[in-house]
């Protein structure tokens, strides 16, 4: 914890990220324990104000991602104004926060934006922190390029401008952080110095997943909760659903359906399965609690949030290694952990624990015995930055 750090006086730290992801929560954790000194964000306080930060210390420059989002919401925008207004998101907080920065001892930008404002940093001698909350950009890159090519889909090449960007914040930066010792490894295969890199894996609000509910007993309901496209691997998880022999499956799919997705679905198989849709975050404890597994197949991500939701909801898991699920529990007592890619090693892991009921239960239990909490905060001892 931060007050464990060598330092004569009260660090203060400032934080920059596009929209909100898991930033707020350290945000909130360090305002509550007075180290908070600033957090930027392109999304508008009225989106904002529900994570739990004061206002007083809540910087917004909403004035691209916000039309951004509510234009993709309502039209189809032609993939070169969509790439270049996305690209305008970070580059922007960057310039921005670079300008009007405060005086601090840490500053945490999310990758991507953190060219600028981190040298700006360094220059007051400020320790920058890069946080990454995926794989290396060029080993994402190169995994989901190879798994479209695999299914034949239509993937928008990503602007080599933005490799350059990130890799120059990873080249610069005092320090990196990731969520996933999957991420961490990714960092490593690229070339990044391992002592550079500091693992910091995600944790789930409590006092917002908690069971509500039962799972049935006379059928076998699995979960899905993320993106359902190509980079959660949901192709290998119909697959195994359709392997699955019990007399009442069903397999529910909570997100929003991806084009290269909705594209290849008359080729996959959909029977017993729901497209729920998106769902507000309040509604995930009912049906996490309600369902017997969740899985999440991932081909590539940092740490899926949705992991220690479904954890503090008691529900067990099946993850593959390349979501940090082996950062949030152990194979065979929480849940089970799979390959990427391989439907066959999903379907005898849900036939486990659809022939077991007491196997489920087990697992169940053994989530709400997991103490699962946010971070309290970064901790500069373990990333090395002495003060």
């Amino acid at each position: 914890m931060i007050e464990q750090a060598k330092s004569p006086q009260r660090l203060q730290v400032t934080l920059a990220v596009s929209g909100a992801f898991h930033h707020f929560d350290l945000a909130r954790e360090l305002e509550a324990r007075g180290f908070l000194k600033a957090i930027y964000s392109t999304f508008p306080w009225t989106r904002l104000k529900r994570e739990g930060v004061s206002r007083e210390f809540v910087h917004i420059f909403p004035w691209i991602h916000t039309p951004l989002v509510v234009l993709g919401s309502r039209f189809k925008l032609p993939d070169n104004l969509g790439r270049s207004l996305s690209g305008m998101v970070p580059r922007t907080l960057d310039a921005w926060v670079a300008r009007t920065m405060p005086d601090c001892d840490v500053y945490i930008a999310i990758s991507g934006s953190g060219v600028s404002s981190g040298r700006r940093a360094q220059s007051r001698g400020v320790k920058y922190v890069c946080d990454r909350g995926s794989s290396h950009i060029r080993y994402q890159d190169k995994i989901l390029r190879e798994e479209f090519e695999r299914w034949g889909a239509h993937r928008i090449v990503c602007d080599p401008r933005i490799f350059a960007r990130e890799e120059a914040e990873y080249e610069q930066a005092d320090a990196i952080t990731v969520p996933s010792e999957f991420a961490r490894r990714s960092f490593v295969e690229m070339g990044v110095q391992a002592e550079k890199l500091h693992r910091i894996p995600y944790g789930v609000r409590l006092d917002r997943f908690l069971p509500v509910s039962q799972p049935a007993i006379d059928h076998f309901d699995i979960l899905f909760v993320g993106q359902v496209g190509l980079r959660k691997g949901v192709p290998y998880l119909l697959q195994a659903f359709r392997q699955l022999n019990h007399p009442h499956k069903r397999l529910r799919f909570v997100g929003a359906v991806q084009p290269e997705l909705a594209n290849l679905l008359p080729q996959l198989p959909t029977e017993g399965v729901e497209f729920l849709g998106s769902l507000p975050q309040d509604k995930l404890p009912a049906i996490m609690s309600s369902s017997h597994v969740m899985v999440l197949p991932s081909i590539e991500e940092g740490l899926a949030l949705v992991q220690a939701q479904s954890m503090a909801c008691g529900c067990p898991l099946i993850s593959s290694y390349n979501t940090g699920g082996e950062d949030l529990f152990t194979d065979g007592v929480e849940g089970f952990l799979v390959p990427i890619r391989s439907p066959e090693a999903i379907a005898i892991r849900l036939q486990e624990l659809a022939d077991d009921p007491q196997l489920q239960q087990y697992m169940s239990r053994a989530h709400l015995n997991v103490s699962i909490k946010w971070e309290d905060g970064m901790n500069m001892e373990r990333l090395g930055l002495n003060f």
